[in-house]
């Protein structure tokens, strides 16, 4: 969606929703003042008589005021004024944005920034194109109208641009993880990666079920074997830098859907598992954002595409796989997938010679039992590099948190019968049991597993997010490249 600047005092501009922001706390910031000065005081009475509260992501909306051409006013608390970031800043002008999302809208202007940094600005910029978007992608009648003109008030032209970019590259990963599993499957994912690609500059590879077979991904096809709709592996390839600069990878687990395979999972436990694509739709958005802004770095990204199903053909429990780098996996349950997937993607990933190596994935209910639905958890064979993907994240306002890999969990995962097995001992630890598996395929490379199995898709809505796919790690992993490698 179009997003532009303007230059003209409130007075002069003429909208049909114009948004601004106040803090937790008199007096109000600039553009906030301005209004109040042409309304005749209506922000500082409503703000001393406690209708506004200025609290982190309180919508007010004012009808028909005094003293500006426009019909709708909504007021977003950005709460106190020195703890403001970037988190707050994108979700409070999210929120903004979906409260005038209810209804068709022409030209809405955001004045929310009052000298504020760029780095701040893209973060508002960002949540101002993200959260009037809805899930509704198949609804003949819509709950969500995208605003149809974005106008931000006194800021930076290149930085409400970048804004808008990483606001497209978030609204692609969720409207992949919105579509149906009947229309978002491997070869779909991989045509929508071929128009990315196309559009952007990238280089782009798409290994078929043949050429699979041929590089011995055998982890990865075990898993595809009970669908009809064949495997793919996208690879996706950005030069910002010179040859000789280091590699960033990024890598995403994408299972379409996720039946569990013959453990199958019950009803509830399937409803939302077209989600099971995150991770490689997070690596699609975080790429198309990352060449569009042409950040001066070398990024590849893999995407590894299945369906887990059931047929005649299904792999079974008991069965040992012999996966990519030679190992052999015994799978004790086919509901333990993605690592099988993510086993033979990270082999071909470490072939390519990363520098670093982030992995995302739907990885494990485990993860969300430990850290709930809004926080991804991270593991890592490499501290230094931990922080550095925290620090992102943190800046960013993405909540994850690193969990521990002793040499213990790792033991759980010695198969009697074969090198390793798919699971650990029982139930407890199953977040870090299942990164201990992957941190096998990493060959010692730095690398960081993000298990998003929370926080990328919202089974109810938030104030600033409508509920469905969230785009969750976008952000950080244009963050972290954009940093460097």
């Amino acid at each position: 969606m179009p997003v532009t600047t303007t230059k003209s005092s409130l007075a002069d501009i003429e909208a049909e929703g114009l948004v601004l922001g106040v803090y937790a706390e008199l007096p109000l910031p600039g553009p906030a003042a301005e209004f109040d000065r042409l309304s005749g005081g209506t922000l500082t009475s409503l703000f001393e008589a406690k209708e506004i509260s200025g609290k982190k992501g309180d919508v007010t909306t004012l009808l028909a005021p005094q003293g500006v051409k426009t019909r709708t006013v909504v007021v977003v608390g950005l709460g106190p004024q020195n703890s403001l970031d970037r988190g707050t800043a994108y979700r409070a002008s999210a929120a903004a944005a979906k409260s005038l999302s209810s209804k068709e809208r022409g030209k809405v202007v955001f004045a929310l920034a009052d000298q504020w940094s760029a780095e701040l600005v893209e973060a508002a910029v960002c949540g101002s194109v993200v959260g009037c978007v809805g899930q509704d992608i198949y609804r003949a009648k819509k709950s969500r109208f995208p605003l149809a003109n974005i106008v931000w008030a006194g800021v930076d032209d290149a930085a409400a641009e970048r804004g808008a970019i990483l606001g497209e590259g978030v609204n692609l990963t969720r409207r992949l993880v919105n579509e149906p599993p009947s229309d978002m499957y491997p070869e779909s994912f991989a045509a929508a990666a071929r128009k990315v690609a196309a559009a952007t500059g990238l280089a782009i590879e798409v290994w078929d079920a043949a050429r699979l077979e041929s590089e011995r991904c055998g982890a990865l096809l075990a898993v595809a074997r009970g669908s009809v709709k064949p495997p793919r592996l996208v690879i996706l390839r950005y030069q910002g830098a010179a040859a000789d600069k280091p590699l960033l990878a990024l890598v995403g687990k994408g299972v379409t859907f996720d039946s569990g395979g013959l453990s199958i999972k019950p009803t509830d436990g399937m409803k939302t598992m077209k989600c099971d694509m995150a991770g490689a739709a997070t690596v699609l958005g975080a790429m198309q954002a990352i060449a569009q802004l042409k950040l001066p770095v070398n990024v590849i990204g893999l995407c590894g595409l299945v369906e887990n199903m059931i047929s005649g053909d299904s792999y079974k429990l008991g069965d040992v796989l012999r996966a990519r780098n030679g190992k052999t996996i015994e799978v004790l349950n086919t509901d333990a997938e993605g690592r099988l997937v993510l086993a033979d993607v990270l082999d071909v990933c470490v072939q390519e010679n990363p520098a670093r190596i982030v992995d995302l994935a739907t990885l494990t209910g485990a993860c969300v039992v430990a850290l709930g639905n809004d926080v991804a958890g991270l593991m890592t064979n490499d501290e230094a590099w931990c922080g550095a993907v925290k620090s992102a994240a943190d800046t960013c306002g993405e909540p994850m948190w690193q969990l521990p890999m002793f040499p213990e969990f790792g033991e759980q995962i010695r198969s009697e019968v074969a090198d390793i097995k798919n699971v650990g001992d029982g139930r407890w630890g199953g977040a870090i049991t299942a990164a201990k598996f992957l941190e096998e395929f990493v060959a010692g490379k730095p690398w960081v597993h993000i298990d998003i199995a929370g926080p990328s898709f919202l089974e109810g809505a938030k104030p600033w997010l409508d509920a469905g796919g969230s785009g969750f790690g976008v952000r950080t992993l244009v963050e972290l490249a954009a940093r460097g490698v």
